[in-house]
């Protein structure tokens, strides 16, 4: 009896309250700014190419045993032996099962997201723990980006940069930032205050306050952030092989629509040896800073 009587109040109300035309709003929106900014985003869309494009060409032309030494080294440097020996036997298992170049395009991908990434978004997390405006505009902002499902970014990069990398990377972008712009405002607000009293008391402006005492002893929480980044634009990078992006997802996106899982577990132990490298590395980054400060 009650769920009956529940059950129409709700289709009363259901019927009586028009629906909110929210995705019309949206298309409506897109459609506006395709029109209004479609030389702006044809000309970012150009540089990003070009510059996306020519790492990955950059990256698949230095020669391969130089390149799995060059990344041991920086591990044995950064993270110790262990790091090292893995990387030097992943990258070589990776070269061996013929995924070398794709590897490439998908480090190139990530690197060019991980860079605009740091650009945008150490200056905003700056910005949030200057300034309680910016503050309570950008934190909701964060919330719905971190919220919000990631194949749901894929949509509006496609009518603005069409398909391919610079979509790839621009999506990648706006799903890895939150982290960078989290990490930098808390790292901020965290710096002790009696060392921030005492920079005032000598004299120090606000720039030398910010880099000379604020950014050094934050560096550790924001490498945290940037390690975050980096996970996260790998995984984005992989799912936006469906817009056209090449690389290892674009290897697992042909194996799930020809059902070849062999294809795709190879594509995906290759992108799981990625991923540990970059995260001892940049993890160990991050430790040894924190030390050091």
């Amino acid at each position: 009896m009650v769920e009956n009587i529940i059950f129409s109040i709700t289709a009363y109300f259901t019927d009586k309250i028009p629906r909110i035309p929210l995705g019309r709003w949206t298309d409506q929106a897109i459609e506006f700014l395709q029109i209004h900014c479609r030389d702006s985003t044809k000309a970012i869309s150009d540089f990003l190419e070009i510059m996306i494009k020519g790492l990955q060409e950059g990256l698949i032309s230095i020669p391969i045993l130089l390149m799995i030494l060059a990344v041991a080294a920086v591990a044995w440097k950064s993270a110790g032996r262990k790091v090292a020996i893995f990387s030097l036997v992943g990258l070589l298992f990776i070269w061996n099962i013929g995924l070398w170049n794709v590897t490439m395009q998908t480090l190139a991908m990530v690197l060019a997201a991980v860079f605009m990434c740091v650009l945008l978004g150490v200056p905003l997390g700056i910005l949030m723990a200057k300034n309680l405006t910016a503050y309570r505009i950008i934190a909701p902002v964060l919330d719905f980006m971190q919220t919000l499902p990631a194949f749901v970014y894929l949509l509006p990069a496609i009518p603005f940069f069409g398909l391919g990398v610079v979509p790839a990377v621009i999506t990648t972008l706006i799903f890895a930032m939150p982290p960078v712009i989290r990490l930098t405002y808390l790292g901020l607000i965290q710096v002790p205050e009696e060392l921030m009293e005492l920079g005032k008391s000598f004299g120090s402006t606000f720039f030398q306050m910010l880099f000379k005492i604020e950014l050094p002893l934050a560096r550790s929480t924001i490498m945290a952030g940037i390690n975050q980044c980096i996970m996260l634009s790998l995984s984005m990078v992989v799912i936006a092989a469906m817009i056209g992006a090449k690389g290892l997802g674009g290897v697992v996106w042909t194996a799930i629509q020809t059902l070849n899982m062999g294809m795709g577990f190879e594509a995906g132990v290759a992108i799981v040896i990625l991923a540990i490298i970059l995260d001892r590395i940049t993890s160990s980054l991050g430790n040894s800073q924190g030390k050091e400060g």
